[in-house]
């Protein structure tokens, strides 16, 4: 009975050896393939990162990434060391590289060649017994370049992860570090092959209204959009939401946030974060966008109702007997929950998922591509 799980442990010390030495005893004596370390964004990363190392078997992987928070089934926490350790019938193996910033296409390319290479196989020849975690730097915004390199020899291998990040929203470093290599600008894949149940899943707190939009003029970054239906775009943004364009910039968190865009794929909306400039009446995307594209207008749910339905519903319907998550939450969400003041009621849903650790991110990968508001999650379960 091939199966998958994971256990976590977390040490809130600031002492890079303390700390790793508390987390890694809560693992008792579970062995896994490969740790995940969750370190608190403001924490000394290549500290902690050796730390881990250095009391680990050498077989054992270690992957570390920096965060905007960090999760467990305790809930969203902060200022804590959290370790994810998988084990069981998996094979791992990992690829890194930097220069996210310079080629980013490249980058993507190389880590999953060098992963794929490590499990005796070519990208091409990936099945549907493979997938991928994909962990950036997400600062650099270089999301959908990077996949386009990852994806570049074999278009049907999963992806799911999200962006390294820090406890500014919107704005620092993302640090990673592989098997005692730390660095930002960069990007780390873990490929893994399994014949245990496994699915990439995601959630938001969007309903879609009915109502779509066409983009007819952008600029030339592709991030900044001029027109919406021929129109001014804050100004229609604005009409659509029924409130003063400078409501929809970040002056007015709680207000923008409560409307998106989303591309529809199918029966999924891959949300398209949208804000006004606080200068002019255009509107800047957290995505690529491009000229006569349609797009679905998206309004706030209920965050904590739609989460505890995933966790509690959705989840056990999508992969049977869910033993391990790795979780890549939006940091989005944490902000918005913060603004509504419901953050420990989103905080409580964690305890409906299966076991599992992960961390608030800075934007996250599913199925490849860059969508943003949403918790992605790579689950695992037990074939009977």
């Amino acid at each position: 009975m091939a199966t998958v799980r994971i256990k976590s442990g977390t040490s809130s010390s600031t002492t890079p050896e303390q700390a790793a030495e508390e987390a890694l005893t809560e693992l008792g004596s579970f062995v896994p393939k490969i740790v995940f370390g969750f370190v608190p964004g403001p924490w000394d990363h290549r500290a902690f990162h050796a730390a881990l190392r250095a009391r680990l078997p050498k077989p054992v992987r270690l992957i570390t990434s920096s965060t905007g928070g960090e999760v467990t089934n305790g809930g969203l926490l902060t200022e804590r060391l959290v370790l994810g350790a998988l084990g069981g019938d998996l094979d791992v193996a990992v690829g890194y590289a930097t220069g996210l910033s310079r080629d980013a296409a490249k980058a993507g390319s190389a880590a999953i060649e060098q992963a794929a290479a490590e499990l005796g196989s070519r990208v091409a020849n990936l099945d549907r017994h493979h997938g991928a975690v994909v962990i950036d730097d997400g600062f650099k915004m270089k999301k959908e370049e990077m996949l386009l390199g990852v994806l570049e020899k074999n278009q049907g291998l999963v992806l799911v992860g999200g962006g390294a990040s820090g406890y500014e929203f919107m704005q620092g470093t993302g640090y990673m570090g592989v098997d005692g290599e730390v660095f930002s600008d960069g990007v780390v894949t873990m490929l893994f092959r399994s014949t245990a149940p496994w699915a990439a899943l995601r959630t938001h707190w969007y309903e879609p209204t009915g109502m779509r939009v066409l983009v007819t003029k952008v600029d030339h970054t592709a991030r900044r959009i001029l027109e919406l239906d021929g129109k001014p775009a804050g100004a229609r943004w604005a009409e659509i939401a029924g409130v003063p364009p400078e409501h929809l910039t970040f002056g007015f968190p709680e207000q923008y946030l409560k409307w998106s865009l989303a591309m529809r794929v199918g029966r999924e909306y891959f949300l398209r974060a949208i804000r006004k400039n606080d200068h002019d009446d255009t509107l800047e995307s957290a995505n690529m966008v491009q000229e006569d594209l349609e797009l679905e207008v998206m309004r706030s749910g209920d965050l904590v109702e739609s989460t505890r339905r995933f966790f509690a519903e959705e989840l056990p319907r999508r992969v049977k007997n869910p033993t391990a998550a790795l979780l890549f939450d939006c940091g989005a969400r944490k902000f918005y929950a913060q603004l509504v003041g419901r953050v420990p009621e989103l905080s409580g849903t964690f305890s409906h998922a299966p076991p599992a650790a992960g961390f608030t991110v800075q934007f996250e990968t599913y199925c490849g591509f860059m969508v943003n508001s949403t918790l992605t999650s790579l689950v695992f379960g037990s074939a009977s």
